[in-house]
């Protein structure tokens, strides 16, 4: 096999340069030949008499002279054109611009950028399989809801291990977002990573969307799942009605009237499906009209269950706050002892005091708070000091993290149309972490991102 170094010379300009050699070291040859044949050719011979030589000496050595001028010219005129030869060569390598021959690689010559796709191209190509693959995993579990009620857990056991899998793939895509986006050098190679995992993440919702599709039967006989999905529908209708009674939290400002927005879509999709029933020889249509009233049910669901139980976990938050404050005192203790702290310890221990005595005012003051955001402010200002020494602050942090957790789930799936790959990718890794005061902090940025792609897009919040 020929190296790549030689391979990669174009054998023409080497060619050329082996005969300019050769030209040039013949002609300075011939040249030297030339300037030392006359003292060669002189005549030893002894002269015949002295008038004689004396007479021919003059027109002798006139002769010799006159036969050193042609070599030397010569010599000279070879010695120029060489170098005039390797001049005007190395001008034409240096100014070459001709691209190489396709399917070669040549030694220093890097690819052309038309080669791979810039940057840019894959930066926007792995937000867009970030959002894709999710959505269509959302939507899988959405319809394995649904088919779980008709069929039975067992029959969906296997799908939802896909689902599973998928989710796996599409963590791992977001985790190497996350880093890409925390400015790991990794380049392109970062980017096509997400590509490729988010691929393998639509690949497995694909084949477990094709399986339940064939185990629902849709197409066929609807008429299980629509009895199935007008059960829901009804069951939804009164817990909204029974949700919209009391007073809500900001956080879920609007979810209601977006709930019964939803049922109300859902209403007249149900009615459709009805009238394309296959006593009327259109069961496709039947299959997609249920389908979407299987998905406007869901939203509903999501949206009624996110003020259920945010109404739950504020009731739980405002029981923990008095231990919780204990507990903090029991941890900010050992700081107290009487030692002299400076810089970074004496700063968070000053914090913690100022958060601890603030809170005791506004649980107190008789005015109206938030118990989830009193319980975080507790939580947050005591991590930094604390040491395990009081059971019920991991029991706070946990509870405050679930409940931002699920409440920026809730509404990427609610929003998901509008939602973009960055709340994604922070909300990912939420869930991944194992500091439940960490998850807190990237679930609230995640919901806070999502907010923002919502308003942007002119969605309602």
């Amino acid at each position: 096999m020929t190296p790549s170094l030689i391979r990669g010379r174009p054998r023409r300009s080497r060619s050329h340069l082996s005969v300019r050699v050769a030209h040039a070291l013949l002609g300075m040859v011939i040249a030297v030949v030339w300037l030392v044949l006359p003292w060669m050719t002189i005549n030893d011979d002894a002269p015949v008499a002295g008038a004689r030589a004396g007479a021919a000496a003059p027109a002798e050595d006139e002769s010799s002279g006159t036969d050193l001028v042609l070599p030397v010219a010569a010599l000279v005129v070879v010695v120029v054109l060489a170098a005039w030869g390797s001049v005007r060569r190395m001008r034409r390598t240096r100014g070459r611009t001709t691209p190489a021959a396709a399917g070669t690689t040549h030694v220093g010559v890097y690819p052309s950028p038309a080669a791979t796709p810039p940057l840019a191209d894959l930066d926007d190509r792995s937000r867009a399989a970030l959002v894709g693959a999710d959505n269509r995993l959302r939507a899988l579990r959405e319809e394995l809801a649904f088919a779980e009620a008709v069929s039975g857990p067992e029959a969906v056991a296997p799908l939802a291990g896909a689902a599973e899998a998928a989710e796996a793939e599409l963590a791992a895509a977001c985790a190497i977002r996350r880093r890409y986006d925390e400015g790991v050098p990794e380049g392109a190679a970062a980017l096509a990573g997400v590509v490729g995992r988010c691929q393998e993440a639509e690949r497995r919702v694909t084949g477990a969307a094709e399986s339940l599709r064939a185990l629902r039967g849709l197409e066929h006989d609807p008429a299980a799942a629509l009895a199935c999905a007008e059960t829901r529908f009804r069951e939804l209708t009164a817990r909204t009605a029974e949700v919209g009674t009391a007073p809500a939290d900001d956080s879920v400002t609007g979810y209601v009237e977006l709930a019964k927005d939803s049922l109300v879509a859902a209403t007249v999709h149900l009615n459709q499906t009805h009238l394309a029933t296959p006593a009327s020889e259109r069961p496709d249509q039947a299959a997609g009209r249920l389908r979407t009233a299987e998905t406007a049910i869901a939203r509903a669901d999501v949206l009624v269950t996110a003020v259920t139980r945010l109404r739950a976990a504020r009731t739980e938050a405002a029981r923990l706050i008095p231990p919780a404050l204990t507990g903090a005192e029991a941890e900010l203790a050992p700081s107290r002892d009487g030692t002299t702290y400076e810089g970074e310890t004496y700063a968070r221990l000053l914090h913690a005091d100022a958060v601890l005595a603030a809170v005791r005012r506004e649980t107190t003051s008789g005015q109206p708070y938030d118990p989830l955001g009193v319980l975080r402010r507790i939580v947050h200002a005591t991590a930094p000091l604390a040491a395990g020494r009081s059971g019920v602050l991991p029991v706070a942090a946990l509870l405050v993290a679930r409940e931002s957790l699920a409440a920026a789930d809730d509404y990427v799936t609610v929003h998901r149309e509008a939602v973009g790959a960055a709340p994604r990718v922070l909300l990912s890794e939420a869930r991944l972490t194992d500091e439940p005061a960490r998850a807190d902090v990237l679930a609230r940025e995640a919901r806070d991102l999502a907010e923002r792609d919502v308003r942007l897009r002119g969605y309602p919040a």
